[in-house]
């Protein structure tokens, strides 16, 4: 199988490196920059952190007419980027291809159904963290749980293809039948991890043990199961805080993707997490004070990257 990973982050980097040095499927990365994908060519992936190093060569290039029609495309963009995705990986879409989002937050999935029709998506989430240290160099941080499945419910030769090959590149995979629940499920989530560690600055673990973070967190997550609640969906775990909380400690030397960006000064994922919230709780008619304040920060501190006091 041809498979490539769109976007060389530290989702992408992690996926296309296992995917090159444990399995024998061709394997690329697209990258929409090309000095930054000249020197992923030269210097390899590099993955450190909970099995030791490993070092991997890829293919990869910023021209879709070099890697050619693909029969999966794996895309690892942040979701703010999504739609530009689609309309450069274009190239890579033939009849048989099949597009896989793993990406954090809600809207990326109806994004590529718009692009390219449900038929085609393959949604999923991953629990796998990785911190980006340099251009193709990241860190395992922490293993987690990778799963897939289509918007409809209904399973599919593709699907076990895609769940067996990422199982044998050490990212074991289940299927589900209900994923838009899944992803809801991590979304609540990263709404209680995500922006409280990018505005105190502090790994998942430390959240739980100052009571104010602690407090904010609980109140994020609550507001969140409102809008869960209402729309009836049905969550992979009973307890929505004691889960979030659990997480924080499994997780607890890891540094968010948002707390990443915010140490990066870069965009941030805000709109598609918390300020999803935000949006679904106005349209429903449910208050999400918390949400609110915790967006307003993010985009604060985003705005302010060239003011910041050093």
């Amino acid at each position: 199988m041809k498979i490539t990973v769109a976007g060389p982050g530290a989702l992408g980097c992690l996926i296309a490196g296992f995917l090159k040095i444990k399995t024998k499927e061709d394997i690329w990365v697209y990258d929409n920059v090309p000095e930054r994908a000249r020197r992923i060519k030269d210097g390899g992936i590099k993955i450190e952190g909970l099995n030791g190093v490993h070092q991997a060569r890829v293919n990869i290039s910023s021209d879709t007419k070099e890697i050619g029609v693909c029969d999966f495309i794996l895309i690892c963009v942040k979701s703010y980027s999504t739609e530009d995705a689609c309309k450069d990986i274009k190239d890579l879409v033939g009849e048989n291809t099949f597009i896989v989002t793993l990406q954090n937050g809600i809207g990326n999935v109806q994004i590529l159904n718009d692009y390219f029709g449900p038929e085609k998506v393959i949604a999923g989430i991953t629990n796998h963290g990785s911190t980006l240290l340099g251009a193709g160099h990241v860190r395992h941080a922490g293993k987690g749980e990778t799963i897939i499945g289509k918007s409809d419910g209904k399973l599919s030769g593709s699907l076990r293809d895609l769940q067996n090959v990422l199982s044998k590149a050490g990212l074991e995979t289940k299927i589900s039948k209900d994923i838009d629940s899944v992803i809801w499920g991590k979304l609540v989530i990263n709404v209680g991890i995500n922006a409280l560690t990018a505005i105190t600055r502090l790994n998942n673990g430390a959240l739980t043990e100052y009571e104010e973070a602690r407090s904010l967190l609980r109140a994020a997550v609550q507001e969140a199961a409102k809008i869960v609640k209402r729309k009836r969906i049905k969550l992979a775990y009973d307890d929505p805080i004691q889960k979030v909380e659990s997480v924080c400690k499994a997780t607890a030397a890891n540094c968010s993707s948002m707390l990443q960006d915010v140490l990066n000064r870069k965009r941030t994922e805000i709109d598609f997490i918390n300020g999803a919230i935000v949006r679904q709780g106005k349209a429903l008619g449910i208050a999400t004070p918390v949400n609110e304040v915790l967006t307003n920060l993010v985009k604060a501190i985003e705005a302010s990257y060239d003011k910041v006091v050093k």
